[in-house]
């Protein structure tokens, strides 16, 4: 078998290792706030539940592995120790890993993300509306793990509050395992859905995605997109230009809206960008969204 001395590789190397080798992992998508009251969102999949009395859940934003640097999560619960663990679903996790994107301090990752934001009953930050359970939590106490990159800072936070989306519930009233359909962190680009197996998300881009909040009115509207669409099209830095727009308007495209009214245009145009994105065609889902506006 291959050998690997911690003490002897990258922290870069030794991370990787271990992040492609114990999984699936939970996935807290964890709401804060700063000193000024100021929201932040971010997942973290050193997550997971330790006891059930008192019911207390531990997750870890842990350094930058490439420059030692610490979250604004972290930051926030030692200064406003209250958390809100939101669970992630199928439905929700290209938002999530929008939520992701290193923005800077102050921005407000559930309009980056374009999540909902619902006010909490105990705890001053807010819940994730389309999560199907929210959980409620006061941060007791704040491990940090070390000083260097890649150390981890245990968050230890008791539950005080529990949401749970009725249309998850089964006949006896409990969380039905398959409607909650939970998705899991493995290594590299994988997830994990409880569902029917493994599934590739792309990360976030080293620089900033333009966020759903800067989509196009039309496409942030769409009653056809879905979130995991609005996920994608917000992770890309710009949109597409006009020529590359007129550019793209291939025979088929124009075959699609021949003939049909055009008051069914946008209908049909959404619909194949949906069947664009559902494959993971990030720019041609972009120009036909675009194509209604270019002649």
């Amino acid at each position: 078998m291959k050998k690997i001395n911690p003490s002897e590789v990258s922290i870069s190397e030794l991370h990787g290792n271990l992040l492609s080798s114990i999984g699936p992992r939970p996935i807290a998508l964890a709401s804060t706030v700063d000193g000024k009251g100021r929201r932040n969102l971010s997942p973290f999949s050193f997550f997971n539940l330790f006891s059930a009395h008192p019911p207390i859940a531990i997750f870890s934003p842990a350094r930058r592995v490439k420059n030692n640097t610490t979250k604004h999560t972290y930051e926030n619960v030692k200064v406003v120790p209250e958390v809100v663990i939101n669970v992630v679903s199928y439905e929700m996790v290209q938002q999530v890993s929008l939520s992701s994107t290193e923005y800077g301090e102050g921005i407000d990752e559930f309009i980056k993300s374009g999540f909902t934001p619902l006010d909490s009953e105990l705890v001053k930050p807010a819940r994730v509306a389309e999560s199907p359970v929210q959980l409620e939590c006061k941060v007791k106490d704040v491990i940090e793990l070390g000083k260097q990159g890649g150390a981890g800072n245990l968050i230890i936070s008791e539950i005080v509050m529990i949401h749970v989306d009725e249309s998850i519930l089964d006949d006896e009233g409990k969380i039905d395992q398959y409607k909650i359909d939970l998705v899991g962190r493995m290594g590299k680009n994988w997830y994990s859905r409880s569902r029917n197996g493994l599934f590739e998300v792309q990360k976030p881009l080293s620089t900033l995605g333009m966020g759903v909040d800067h989509l196009p009115e039309h496409i942030r509207q769409s009653n056809i997109l879905t979130g995991n669409d609005l996920g994608m099209l917000g992770n890309v830095e710009e949109m597409p230009t006009v020529e590359e727009v007129s550019a793209y308007k291939s025979e088929y495209l124009n075959s699609l809206i021949e003939n049909v009214e055009k008051s069914m245009i946008h209908t049909i145009l959404h619909q194949e960008a949906h069947k664009k994105l559902k494959d993971g065609n990030v720019d041609e889902a972009w120009k036909i969204l675009m194509a209604e506006n270019v002649e």
